[in-house]
């Protein structure tokens, strides 16, 4: 099911981020990843990879699946205010 308007992961990793009291320069490091990349991230200019879903489940004792989902319901929820459905024709008819 499709969340309301979810958060940007971004929004999400501020609140672990914040919870650890470093610096997000050393949050980086601690992740072997540059600042920018993670300022991007939680600036929420930046979404969450694969790669990164594993990296964040480690640092922070979640699953990958986690940050992956929140990316997920981030973008089908952006996707959905900006596509046009009405024009889209069904293509499997099962009373054919």
């Amino acid at each position: 099911m499709l969340m309301f308007n979810p958060p940007h992961p971004g929004e999400i990793l501020r609140e672990y981020t914040d919870a650890t009291g470093l610096s997000i320069t050393q949050i980086a490091e601690k992740l072997h990843m540059s600042r920018k990349v993670l300022s991007q991230i939680l600036n929420c200019h930046a979404g969450i990879s694969a790669e990164m879903a594993w990296k964040l489940s480690v640092a922070f004792g979640t699953t990958p699946d986690v940050w992956i989902n929140h990316q997920k319901q981030y973008d089908l929820w952006q996707a959905s205010q900006r596509v046009d459905l009405s024009k889209i024709e069904h293509l499997l008819n099962p009373a054919a």
